[in-house]
C-alpha cells in the first residue's frame, strides 16, 4: 500500500461508520423492494439510464440519499449533493450554471440530489422548475414531509413521487452484519464479539433507521476497552447505553408493539383517558410512528364511536393531519388531544358490526344482479331493456319513497341498527373482542 492510499484509508476510517458503509450498488442495498426489486419501474429506469427528475418520501435512516448515490454512479452522472437547511438559491442557481456547462461541453448529466427539499419555501422551489423542464438537471429530492403539502405543486408535477419504507429489522441486521464483517470500510479487521442477542435488540429497536443502527453499534466498539488479547465484547447493556433508550421495553415489529397498540385500543373503548395517554406515552417516547397511532385512531373513530359522534372521524383525520404538518415532537400534543377525545366520546359498534354483516353476505350469498329500476339506461338498447323501468326519483315525491334498494333476494335485510345507542345500554351490539 502506498503513502497516499494509506492515507485515504485513514481519512475514511474516519468518517462515521453509517456514512462509510452507504452501498454503492443496487446489490448491497437492502430494502425498498418495492420500489427497486426485480422488475420494479424504478430499478428499470435506473438500468436503462432513462431516471426521471423525482422525490424520495421517507422516514429518517430508510436510504434516500444511499439511493441517490447509486442511482448516479449506475447512470455515470455526475452527482451533486445539496442540503436545503444550509443552502440557497444563489447556490442553487451556481450548480445548476455548472451542470448546464457540463451537458452542452461534455454531454454528461447530473443529478442533483437536494435534501429536506421542504426546507426551501415554495417561491424557492421554483427555482427548479425551467431547469427540471429542460432537462438541465436530473433533480432527486428527499423529504421527510409529505410532498403534498410541502412541495410545489408545479414541481411537484414534473417529478415521480417514490414512497420509502423504514426498513425492517430483518435488513437492519443484515446492514449491521455487513458493518461487522467488512474489512475495508466496516470493523472486519477488528476482533469483535457480539451475540445474536445484542443484533436482534439494537436491529429492533433502530426503528427503522440505518443510521441510528450504524451509529449505536459505532458507539458501542468505541465505548469498549479490548481485552489482553485486543478482542471488544459488547455486550446487551452496550447495546442499549449506547441507545440511550434501555429503559423503554418496546419495539415496532414484536409482541410488545402489539400488546400496548391493544391496550390503547382497549383503554379508549374502555372510556380510560388516563390509561390512553399512558399508553399513547409509551408508544410515543419508544419512537414509533406517529401516523401510524394516527391511523389507528381514526379507525377506532368509525369501529367504536361511529354515529353515536360523527365528530369523532374529524378529530381524528385532524389528528392524522397535524403529523403529518409538524411532526414530533410537537404532534404528541395532537395526538394526547385525540385519544383523551375518543375515550370520552359515547361508544357504539353498530357501523363495525353492520359492515361485517354485509362482508358476510357477498362472501357467502351469490352476486345478486342489481334490479333494473335501480339501473342506468343511457341507450335506447337499455331503455327497451326495462333499464330505470319504474324508478320513483326522490324529488319529486314529499316524505320517504316507498321503493326497494336491494336486491330481491336481501329485500327487508336489516344491517344497520337505525338507533344506536351506547355500548352498555344497547344489548344488540356486540363488542369486538381483538
Amino acid at each position: 500500500m502506498g503513502l497516499f492510499e494509506e492515507d485515504n484509508q485513514k481519512i475514511e476510517l474516519a468518517t462515521p461508520l453509517a456514512d462509510r458503509m452507504r452501498p454503492e450498488k443496487l446489490e448491497d442495498f437492502f430494502g425498498q423492494d418495492s420500489i427497486v426489486g426485480e422488475k420494479k419501474i424504478l430499478r428499470a429506469a435506473i438500468e436503462g439510464d432513462e431516471i426521471p427528475s423525482m422525490i424520495f418520501w421517507g422516514p429518517p435512516g430508510c436510504g434516500k440519499t444511499t439511493l441517490a448515490k447509486i442511482i448516479a454512479k449506475m447512470t455515470k452522472a455526475v452527482f451533486v449533493e445539496f442540503s436545503a437547511t444550509t443552502g440557497n438559491v444563489k447556490e442553487v442557481r451556481a450548480i445548476i450554471a455548472e451542470a448546464d456547462e457540463r451537458l452542452r461541453t461534455r454531454g454528461r448529466k447530473t443529478i442533483f440530489f437536494v435534501d429536506e427539499i421542504h426546507r426551501f419555501n415554495k417561491s424557492q422551489q421554483d427555482s427548479f422548475l425551467s431547469f427540471v423542464e429542460k432537462g438541465t438537471i436530473t433533480l432527486i429530492g428527499a423529504t421527510t414531509e409529505n410532498p403534498s403539502f410541502e412541495v410545489n405543486s408545479a414541481l411537484l408535477s414534473r417529478c415521480r413521487v417514490f414512497t420509502l419504507s423504514a426498513l425492517d429489522s430483518s435488513d437492519i441486521t443484515k446492514i449491521i452484519t455487513r458493518a461487522l464483517s467488512h474489512k475495508t470500510r466496516g470493523f472486519g479487521n477488528m476482533k469483535i464479539v457480539i451475540n445474536d442477542e445484542s443484533i436482534n435488540f439494537l436491529s429492533i429497536m433502530a426503528n427503522g433507521d440505518a443510521r441510528s443502527a450504524l451509529n449505536a453499534l459505532e458507539l458501542a466498539v468505541k465505548s469498549v476497552k479490548p481485552d489482553k488479547k485486543q478482542t471488544i465484547k459488547i455486550n446487551l447493556n452496550t447495546i442499549k447505553e449506547s441507545l440511550q433508550k434501555s429503559h423503554l421495553l418496546y419495539d415496532r415489529a414484536g409482541d410488545e408493539h402489539y400488546n400496548i397498540i391493544s391496550a390503547l385500543h382497549k383503554s379508549m373503548r374502555g372510556s380510560d383517558a388516563n390509561a390512553s395517554l399512558y399508553w399513547l406515552g409509551r408508544m410515543l417516547e419508544a419512537g414509533e410512528d406517529p401516523l401510524y397511532i394516527a391511523r389507528r385512531i381514526i379507525r377506532f373513530a368509525s369501529e367504536d364511536i361511529g354515529i353515536a359522534n360523527p365528530a369523532a372521524l374529524t378529530q381524528a383525520v385532524a389528528a392524522y393531519a397535524a403529523c403529518q404538518y409538524i411532526g414530533m415532537p410537537e404532534c404528541a400534543i395532537n395526538l394526547a388531544q385525540a385519544v383523551v377525545y375518543m375515550a370520552k366520546c359515547p361508544k357504539s359498534n353498530a357501523l363495525y358490526v353492520a359492515y361485517g354483516a354485509v362482508q358476510a353476505d357477498i362472501r357467502d350469498l351469490p352476486n345478486e344482479p342489481v334490479p333494473l329500476h335501480l339501473r342506468n339506461a343511457p341507450t335506447k338498447l337499455m331503455k327497451e331493456l326495462s333499464y330505470g323501468k319504474g324508478y320513483k326519483y326522490n324529488p319529486d315525491f314529499k316524505g320517504k319513497v316507498e321503493q326497494n334498494y336491494l336486491p330481491d333476494e336481501l329485500i327487508g335485510k336489516k344491517y344497520y341498527n337505525e338507533n344506536p345507542k351506547p355500548i352498555g345500554s344497547d344489548k344488540s351490539h356486540k363488542v369486538k373482542k381483538d
